[in-house]
């Protein structure tokens, strides 16, 4: 049963909870403004190469994330739905990732459906989805390369690993053009100390050169096009926005090395009692080959990003994808076993928070209203309601009654 409806209950997940809320609210200032104008000047202009915002040229971001926005403008309008359907898309296709490459790295049906609707209920992914920026794109391209990656070192035929190689390639590829040099960096940081670990050097160095050529040939054609018609556009993006992000001593939104550590722990909501024991089992297991590549997939990326000066919180949503998986691998062990006490820890401190959230929006509605009397109402009232849900489901869990727990 599992194997036959998972996807299917995956997709509805995902147009009831992802779909169905883009046209809900208005655009956040300053970002989903951007992003959508930047993306319609795009489509109604023609010029594809250089971003725009309001006729100033833009050099902060490549365009490919940008000709997605203004697609989804194109096909659906250009309204809230069109302006944000890039971003859920993008995130649809990395539950997808979640699900196959869960599938493959330890051939359980309940693995990668657990697996799958922790990433999909992760707070800050379930945030992004329907926030029309370029994070959930570029987070998808990278979660690609992750998946691309185990491919190559998990294919066994030389013609598996070859399209695996080409398909690592387009993935870079299309990760460059939507954010920058990062695409081609992260899966290095993961895939050479891999190799070096498994002996497999020669073979990374070999068939490397395959997804270099096909990272070249998607991506140059634009760069070749916005270097013809903005002459300084590169030395712009690569010194500003990526040499100054990461090294300078003026970078933008510097923060402590640390910074990115309870940043995880709270993205993982409303999973995050199970980190202690996913983290535990995952260093006992690391010499198997699969948890070993998982958690350089996750610890790599998340070093990086801690070394740099500027930090923003969505750079590492890469990360989550990994962090899934060893949950995932955790967490159905743990059902399997009949061991639930982290989940009912799980639920008493996600009823905490709840609580906690459901009396500070009461409070704050009395004193200074958060959503304004008659206009938001119904606002208001939505938002009690998934808070009241919120209470009472992880009510259930702590108390072991939902269907978790042992049956007395």
């Amino acid at each position: 049963m599992i194997r036959r409806l998972a996807l299917p209950l995956l997709l509805l997940a995902f147009a009831v909870f992802y779909l169905l809320p883009l046209a809900t609210h208005g655009l956040w200032i300053p970002d989903e403004t951007r992003y959508a104008q930047i993306s319609q000047e795009m489509l109604l202009t023609g010029k594809w190469a250089a971003p725009h915002f309001m006729g100033i040229r833009y050099f902060e971001k490549p365009a490919a994330g940008y000709w997605m926005i203004a697609l989804g403008q194109a096909v659906f309008g250009q309204n809230l739905f069109g302006v944000r359907f890039a971003s859920a898309l993008s995130t649809g296709l990395s539950i997808l990732l979640v699900y196959w490459v869960s599938r493959r790295l330890w051939n359980d049906p309940q693995k990668s459906l657990v697996s799958s609707v922790l990433y999909m209920s992760f707070v800050s992914v379930a945030a992004l989805g329907g926030y029309a920026n370029l994070d959930p794109q570029f987070t998808f391209w990278v979660n690609l390369t992750g998946v691309a990656l185990w491919l190559c070192f998990d294919s066994t035929t030389r013609r598996a690993r070859l399209g695996a190689w080409a398909l690592l390639g387009l993935a870079c590829g299309m990760g460059f053009m939507t954010k920058g040099f990062l695409a081609w960096l992260l899966p290095v940081l993961i895939a050479l100390p891999y190799a070096i670990w498994q002996k497999r050097l020669r073979e990374l160095l070999s068939y490397g050169l395959v997804a270099v050529c096909v990272a070249i040939i998607v991506s140059l054609p634009w760069a070749l096009a916005v270097h013809l018609q903005e002459p300084d556009y590169w030395h712009f993006f690569f010194w500003h926005e990526h040499i100054q992000r990461f090294a300078g001593e003026d970078a933008q939104h510097a923060e402590p090395f640390w910074y990115y550590l309870p940043l995880l722990a709270a993205f993982s909501l409303p999973w995050m009692a199970l980190l202690p024991s996913t983290l535990r089992q995952a260093w006992r297991d690391k010499r198997s080959a699969n948890i070993g590549f998982v958690l350089l997939w996750l610890l790599m990326p998340l070093a990086f990003f801690s070394l740099a000066k500027g930090k923003l919180p969505a750079y590492i949503l890469p990360c989550l994808l990994p962090l899934a998986l060893l949950m995932g691998n955790t967490l159905a062990d743990k059902l399997a076993q009949g061991r639930y006490r982290a989940l009912r820890i799980n639920g008493g401190l996600n009823l905490i928070i709840g609580l906690v959230v459901l009396l500070a929006l009461t409070w704050f509605q009395l004193k200074k209203p958060v959503y304004a009397p008659g206009q938001e109402t119904l606002s208001l009232l939505l938002v009690f309601t998934a808070l009241f849900g919120w209470v009472l489901v992880n009510l259930l869990q702590a108390r072991g009654r939902c269907g978790c727990g042992p049956r007395r």
